[in-house]
């Protein structure tokens, strides 16, 4: 379990990968942004998913940089940069590690 510092909850990191493998790509953008959930320019980024599903305040960050990290430590992603489905630009994010 993962836990989220400002939305007062955690989650499976197993839940991540498969939303991230329903999605035709290996990875998935951080895309943490101080805004509101309504407001977000990467609505298909990380922090949009973990809003959307696990935030009891969807207008809170989340995919903050110790998240990501904890995501890093389970041996299950990698991080680096990736190209924004959004925005089309490299963008820093997570993958599934290609030995998982």
């Amino acid at each position: 379990m993962i836990e989220l510092p400002y939305g007062y909850n955690s989650f499976d990191s197993d839940d991540l990968k498969a939303y991230i493998e329903a999605t035709g790509r290996d990875y998935i953008i951080q895309g943490q942004r101080a805004c509101s959930r309504a407001a977000h320019s990467k609505p298909h980024s990380f922090d949009c998913w973990l809003r959307d599903r696990y935030a009891r305040n969807p207008d809170t960050k989340q995919a903050v940089n110790s998240v990501v990290a904890a995501l890093v430590e389970t041996g299950d992603f990698e991080e680096g940069l990736f190209v924004c489905p959004d925005s089309g630009r490299a963008c820093k994010g997570i993958r599934i590690a290609p030995n998982v």
